[in-house]
């Protein structure tokens, strides 16, 4: 999760989160602890404060209202308060209010509701079963080249969309006595603290405030540099504090200025291995010249979304004006390392080979939200790219870099996984599942070293261990790894579609709130990384295939639209996930063609992985079994017309991710010429009247047809509206048209968001964007008058709010509760206790004066089209003999020419009924 200092410290989260899309609502019920209303100059926020200091990183901060965003917090310099403007932010029912990063609340000890998370297990994860086989041929051993390190800082570079210059610095490792042009591995760190104070204090700041220094992220990687140096290949790992300090401006979450600034460093690597050798910094020259048609992108977290979108931006340009790097490009993508990476955008660059390692006790990005890498390069271009997801058991999100490891970072750190007093028995330190910081390392630079032999170095003895082959490689030590992939010389075959019939289990919707339609169950204890939903409640094209059974031999049999081929492949291999701490899933896998001819092609066992409410455990794993029984019984190999599942064990629950024909072998990778789709956001005046149409920026670049999704949110309702849109060739725009509705009654601004989501034969880069229609009337006055401010025990104190003239959108002001400055104070007691309760979540007791109440705000809302609201604040009769007392109030209307100093105090006073 990502907070720090004000206005740089929270984390951009994908799908709309314009500050304010569709006019207020009242806010109904009392705010939960730590939720306040407040004010400052500006407009009135909506905050929540942490019992401990919140870390800065890379997943997605928002506060919610049940399952609908309401945007992104801004962070305070204590680390503990997050604000979020309220202009224009609907917030509904307050007893609905979350926060959320990376699939798990921040304001309660416990997952998303309604992503299949069930009270916590708290028995001990299942124990596994007997390690696999090691790879003959291990990645993870040094080579015989002994290595060099130094480092360079060159003039930094203004990037669109930041105010500050960014930083052009790095470290190189690279081999000595190496010969000839050497491939070139470029790392890319993520969002995490940007500075540091020898108090011990850390701050998203950028640039660093005077005595602080910057936090030397991009240091992190020395072990894996090293080791792939010693391998040969030259290594620069580059620092990006200045986009982490301001990355919170950028719509997609800063993943545009990470491409550029790669590519910036590799621009320079180019000039540097030819012409421009001699004006490289030193630590370039004494190393080999890098060889720019074999290069490997390693980013972590935010870094993986960067060097992802920094690939396809190496395939075709993205817009000008959203680009850093207006240069030619002189180097060739090979391969990206991807580790634990946030995918805000839904966009895996599909003819570039990858590989996503998967932490299973992430902190941070805890939705392991990377799944979407392999899953969404799924039918998108011609699959002969290999996509690998390697699920490390016990990883957190912050030990792959060693200066975010707590007793080896020079800065402040800690360990990302979220505890509390409640010991987790799968992810807290000291578990048997849980991995130290040294062999987490080990296990990191060892499979990225892996995909560096497989995708630059095209070593298939290496491929096992990417592709689901269940082998281990003996440098990652105990670390239990498993993987599983799309692509390579896969062919598809059963992919769960609505169209295809399904007798005994049904197609699910991966991202749904019904939960009818849904795939896991709300009673499931974890959530999934397949199934991490976007920026709207309910995503269509995602699917899986959801079995449940009571007894052995229960059946479940698909049938696609099609008969599928698996001709040529040597293997049926199955994505199949089941539940958590399960073992001894065991089913029949058999099929039969479209004539009829039925094959038995063997059993397959699948173990649940070690998981808890925690973690994001329900993950598929690859089992294969071979077609040599249906080769036999000659059945049709390229018309497969039917899948079936037969259990062997008894009552249980599984999902069918996908099925392909498989053989073994990584081809040459040609990516195509797909037309690409970038969105872009038009702001307009409202105007007074009538209403206009507006054509929201679509460019599409590159050749050739395919078809994407857009995803349309209404402002009012949030609703999503989606449709499919082939972009044909030659085309250079896609229509997509907004109305605005003009008037001369006040409003706030109103986005009309567009998402955009490849489906077959494209590829997206910006994919979010729209109209927003800004408000050019003006507020109207407000004042604040007593109805009654004198009353006895018993009787309710009320004020009323008026507007000069009714907007077109809920006016949302309030009272802070303030201490008398003589005579008595009204006491808790005083105030009637259900209305006290509702409005603080305490109890009136022990009796204590109503300006000591943390969090105690009365808000008032004038809905739209309305002159004005009354405030009141109940009090009771206790039959008490007391003196008068008062209550003081600071009416806060939030208008922008007012300081909190300024705005009005009222008093109330209350005496005996007597």
């Amino acid at each position: 999760m990502a907070v720090g200092s004000p206005g740089q410290a929270y984390a951009q989260q994908p799908g709309g989160l314009i500050s304010s899309p569709s006019p207020p609502v009242d806010l109904d019920g009392h705010l939960g602890a730590g939720w306040r209303i407040t004010g400052a100059d500006g407009g009135r926020e909506l905050s929540w404060r942490s019992s401990g200091p919140l870390p800065m990183g890379d997943a997605a901060v928002e506060f919610y209202a049940g399952d609908r965003s309401l945007g992104r917090p801004v962070a305070d310099e204590d680390r503990h308060t997050l604000r979020l403007p309220l202009d224009g932010v609907r917030l509904g029912s307050a007893e609905e209010l979350q926060v959320r990063a990376g699939g798990h609340r921040l304001d309660k000890d416990e997952p998303v509701t309604g992503t299949g998370s069930g009270s916590r297990r708290s028995g001990a994860a299942v124990k596994p079963a007997a390690r696999p086989p090691a790879n003959p041929v291990d990645p993870g051993r040094p080579g015989a080249y002994r290595t060099v390190t130094g480092e360079y800082q060159l003039k930094s570079v203004r990037l669109p969309g930041f105010s500050a210059p960014v930083e052009m610095r790095a470290v190189v490792v690279a081999p000595t006595g190496a010969t000839g042009h050497r491939p070139l591995a470029l790392f890319l760190h993520g969002r995490h603290y940007t500075c540091f104070n020898s108090g011990g204090e850390a701050t998203g700041d950028w640039p660093c405030r005077s005595g602080w220094k910057a936090v030397p992220s991009y240091r992190g990687y020395l072990r894996d540099q090293k080791l792939l140096a010693s391998q040969g290949y030259v290594t620069v790992s580059i620092s990006a504090n200045g986009i982490n300090g301001q990355d919170y401006a950028a719509e997609d979450g800063g993943a545009q200025a990470r491409s550029s600034l790669v590519r910036l460093h590799l621009a320079r690597w180019a000039s540097w291995a030819g012409a421009g050798r001699a004006s490289a910094p030193a630590i370039v020259r004494s190393a080999p010249p890098a060889d720019l048609s074999r290069v490997l992108l390693v980013g972590h977290s935010r870094g993986g979304e960067g060097v992802n979108r920094a690939a396809l931006d190496s395939l075709d340009a993205p817009p000008a004006d959203q680009d850093g790097y207006h240069g030619p490009t002189r180097w060739k993508i090979r391969g990206t390392v991807l580790i634990g990476p946030t995918i805000f955008g839904r966009n895996p660059v599909p003819d570039v080979p990858s590989m996503t390692i998967l932490p299973g006790c992430d902190g941070d990005v805890s939705d392991l939200q990377g799944e979407l890498y392999v899953d969404g390069t799924r039918g998108v271009s011609r699959g002969a790219a290999l996509h690998s997801a390697v699920y490390v058991v016990g990883a957190n999100h912050n030990f792959f870099n060693s200066e975010w490891t707590p007793g080896q970072a020079k800065a402040p750190a800690e360990d990302d996984f979220w505890a509390d007093d409640r010991p987790d028995p799968v992810c807290s330190p000291g578990t048997a599942t849980r991995l130290t910081a040294a062999r987490q390392r080990a296990a990191g630079a060892t499979y990225i070293a892996a995909a560096a032999r497989v995708f630059v170095g095209a070593d298939d003895r290496v491929r096992p261990l990417l592709d689901g082959s269940n082998v281990r490689a003996a440098s990652a030590g105990p670390a239990r790894v498993l993987t599983h992939a799309v692509g390579a010389r896969r062919t598809s075959a059963f992919l769960p579609e609505p169209s295809a019939e399904v007798d005994g289990g049904r197609v699910c919707t991966q991202v749904d709130v019904d939960a009818a339609a849904g795939c896991l169950p709300t009673d499931a204890h974890g959530t999934s990384p397949h199934f991490t939903p976007w920026a709207m409640p309910k995503e269509p094209g995602r699917y899986a295939v959801a079995l449940k059974w009571s007894a052995a031999g229960s059946q479940t049999r698909v049938r696609p639209a099609q008969p599928v081929s698996v001709a040529g492949a040597d293997a049926l291999a199955l994505r199949i996930i089941v539940p958590p701490n399960t073992s001894g899933t065991r089913m029949d896998i058999a099929v039969t063609d479209a004539s009829g001819r039925r094959a038995d092609l063997g059993q397959m066992r699948v173990d649940g992985l070690p998981g808890t409410d925690r973690t994001s455990s329900y993950w598929a794993r690859e089992v294969r079994v071979p077609l040599t029984a249906a080769t036999r019984a000659g059945l049709d190999l390229k018309r497969v017309a039917s899948l079936e599942l037969t259990s062997r064990s008894g009552a249980g629950r599984a999902w069918l991710m996908d099925s392909w024909g498989w053989r073994p072998g990584t081809p040459a990778v040609r990516p195509a010429a797909l037309p690409r789709v970038d969105l872009g956001r038009l702001t307009v005046k409202e105007g007074d009247s009538d209403s206009r149409t507006y054509r929201m920026p679509v460019r599409v670049s590159g050749h050739g047809e395919g078809r994407v999704r857009l995803f349309v949110a209404d402002p009012v309702t949030d609703e999503f509206k989606d449709s499919i849109v082939t972009v044909r060739p030659g085309s250079r725009t896609i229509d997509v048209p907004v109305e605005v509705r003009g008037n001369t009654r006040f409003d706030y601004d109103v986005a009309h968001n567009v998402f955009v989501k490849a489906l077959n034969d494209t590829v997206v880069g910006s994919y979010e964007g729209g109209v927003t229609a800004q408000n050019d009337d003006p507020m109207p006055t407000s004042t604040v008058t007593p109805v009654a401010d004198k009353v006895v025990e018993g009787q309710s104190l009320t004020w009323r709010v008026s507007l000069s003239e009714a907007a077109d959108t809920d006016m949302q002001s309030g009272f802070l509760v303030l201490p008398v400055t003589a005579g008595h104070e009204l006491s808790t007691t005083d105030a009637d206790p259900t209305w006290f309760e509702e409005n603080t979540g305490e109890s009136p007791q022990p009796s204590r004066a109503l300006s000591t109440v943390e969090g105690l705000y009365l808000p008032v809302t004038i809905p739209a089209g309305q002159l004005s609201a009354e405030v009141k604040v109940p009090t009771v009769s206790d039959g008490v003999a007391e003196p008068e007392e008062s209550l003081r109030l600071r009416w806060t209307d939030f208008s922008e020419s007012d300081a909190p100093q300024t705005r009005p105090v009222v008093t109330g006073t209350v005496r005996d009924a007597a």
